[in-house]
């Protein structure tokens, strides 16, 4: 692990990611895979809490970011910490989109879409399988 911008950074070997993960989350989050729409256990959790990434639990977004965006997977407006996230462009599929990854582990988390609500219109549109929800007590 090595340190960057007060923030641990999550060093693993593609083997020892495969012992740590269940196959849909190593195919989600590691070969940047995608869950189908509306499969999601999170896309209808309303809870309060916080969602972590689900390879190395760094805190992602606050519950009260999340909104419903008809999607079918679960939305967000912000972050919880400006370095929380790292965006790349992503080609694939013959569209250009922006891909959002975990700044801590490296995990393939989903993507990042201009059409959400105020005051951000921000979309950062997160596979289920790439999260873990921790509620508030």
């Amino acid at each position: 692990m090595s340190e960057m911008q007060g923030r641990t950074r999550v060093h693993k070997t593609e083997e020892e990611w495969r012992q740590l993960l269940t196959p849909e989350q190593f195919h989600i989050l590691r070969e940047k895979g995608t869950e189908r729409a509306f499969t999601g256990a999170l896309l209808e959790n309303h809870s309060d809490g916080m969602y972590h990434c689900a390879g190395c639990a760094a805190p992602l977004f606050q519950a009260d970011k999340k909104f419903d965006s008809g999607s079918g997977w679960p939305s967000f407006w912000l972050p919880v910490s400006a370095d929380a996230l790292e965006a790349h462009e992503d080609l694939s599929h013959g569209m250009r989109r922006v891909e959002v990854t975990c700044a801590s582990c490296g995990a393939h988390l989903g993507h990042l879409f201009p059409d959400g609500p105020r005051p951000t219109g921000l979309r950062y549109c997160i596979n289920s399988v790439s999260l873990a929800f921790t509620p508030k007590e």
